[in-house]
C-alpha cells in the first residue's frame, strides 16, 4: 500500500546521509507548519493563506531535487511524504478551526491517511509487500493543497448550485461558498478512487507472495 501522501522518489541509489539540499528543503516546509497555524489563529488569514501556499507549492521540490541531482536518501525517503502528510492534515485543521470545511471532510482525510499509513505497516513488516505509487495520487493531493489554499483565503466566491441546503455540503446549496470547496471534492474523489486502487493492487500482491512461499515449500 502507498505512502501517505502518495509520494514517490522513484528508483534512485539511496544514501544513508542526513544533511542534503532535499532534507533541509523538507525540513524547511515542515518549519512552516507552526509558522501557519500562529499565524492563522491570530487572526491573519491572508498571511496564513500565503504561508500554506508556499509550503504546499513545494511540495514538488524536494523530490526533484533529490533525483536531479542525485542525492535520494533513506531520510528523504520518509521525510518527503510525511511532511506532505503533515503539511495536508494541518491545512485540514486550520480550514476547520476558521469554520470554512466541514467535520466530515477532515475526519474522511484522517481515516485515509490512517487507514495507509497502518496497512501499508502491516503489509510491508508482515509479507513484504509494497504498493508503488500512482500519479493520480498526487494529483489528489495537489486538489486538496489549492483547495484548502482557496479555503483559508475564502475568496473568491461562486454560486451555489441549489441541490441540497444541507449545511454540511457547502456548495450544493443556494449559497455562494468559496472555490476552493469544490477542489477540495475533486481531491476527495481522487483519493477515495487511488485508495481502491491501491487495495485492489495489495490484495493481488499478497496473494502473488503467498503463491509463491506455498512454491517454495
Amino acid at each position: 500500500m502507498a505512502a501517505p501522501g502518495d509520494n514517490a522518489l522513484g528508483e534512485e541509489m539511496v544514501s544513508t546521509k542526513v544533511l542534503t539540499v532535499p532534507n533541509i528543503i523538507s525540513f524547511a516546509r515542515l518549519c512552516l507548519v507552526p509558522v501557519y497555524f500562529a499565524t492563522l489563529l491570530s487572526g491573519c488569514n491572508i498571511a496564513a493563506t500565503l504561508i500554506f501556499a508556499f509550503a504546499a507549492a513545494t511540495d514538488f521540490v524536494d523530490g526533484q531535487v533529490a533525483r536531479r541531482t542525485h542525492s535520494v536518501s533513506k531520510l528523504g525517503k520518509l521525510l518527503d511524504p510525511a511532511v506532505d502528510t503533515i503539511l495536508m492534515i494541518s491545512g485540514v485543521v486550520g480550514a476547520f478551526l476558521i469554520g470554512a470545511l466541514p467535520l466530515w471532510i477532515m475526519v474522511l482525510i484522517f481515516a485515509r491517511e490512517l487507514f495507509l499509513l497502518i496497512g501499508g505497516g502491516i503489509l510491508l513488516t508482515r509479507f513484504g509487500v509494497s504498493v508503488a505509487v500512482i500519479y493520480p495520487g498526487k494529483f489528489a493531493t495537489t486538489f486538496l493543497f489549492f483547495g484548502i489554499a482557496g479555503l483559508l483565503l475564502g475568496l473568491p466566491l461562486v454560486p451555489g448550485l441549489g441541490i441540497s441546503d444541507a449545511p454540511w455540503l457547502p456548495g450544493f446549496g443556494q449559497a455562494a461558498a468559496s472555490w476552493g470547496i469544490w477542489s477540495v471534492y475533486i481531491g476527495l474523489v481522487l483519493q477515495i478512487g487511488v485508495t481502491v486502487y491501491y487495495c485492489i493492487a495489495a490484495w493481488h500482491q499478497l496473494k502473488a507472495a503467498r503463491r509463491n512461499a506455498e512454491g517454495r515449500a
